[in-house]
């Protein structure tokens, strides 16, 4: 069982900037993918972001140059820098791991308890 908690969520104003961080209860190498999903009021949970095993990320066509991914093993701790907030990007950013926990190729998936991102315009 991955047990996972995001923080370092808050109110920002417009073109602010914000540090997520998502502490995972296992060596983060042992994950296949760590990534970032939000969920603004009304909508659907999206992607914002991954990172694989390998190191190589992906990023939503709507955050892309604004939003980095990483992670930091010495710590088991993968981050979200924000930079330049819109008030679009209000909304709850949930944690999720995911790992393949057989040949057959089942993925066990975690999910953290979201830490709300408000941006005032």
């Amino acid at each position: 069982q991955v047990q996972l908690a995001e923080s370092g969520g808050g109110l920002v104003q417009a073109g602010g900037s914000l540090r997520l961080s998502c502490a995972v209860s296992r060596n983060i190498f042992n994950i296949d993918v760590m990534s970032w999903y939000r969920q603004a009021p009304g909508r659907q949970r999206e992607l914002v972001a991954l990172i694989r095993n390998s190191g190589s990320t992906n990023y939503a066509d709507t955050v892309r140059g604004r939003f980095s991914i990483s992670r930091d093993g010495t710590k088991n701790t993968m981050y979200l820098q924000i930079n330049s907030l819109k008030p679009e990007d209000t909304a709850v950013y949930y944690c999720n791991a995911e790992k393949v926990v057989n040949v057959e190729g089942t993925k066990a998936t975690h999910w953290g308890q979201g830490t709300q991102v408000t941006v005032s315009s």
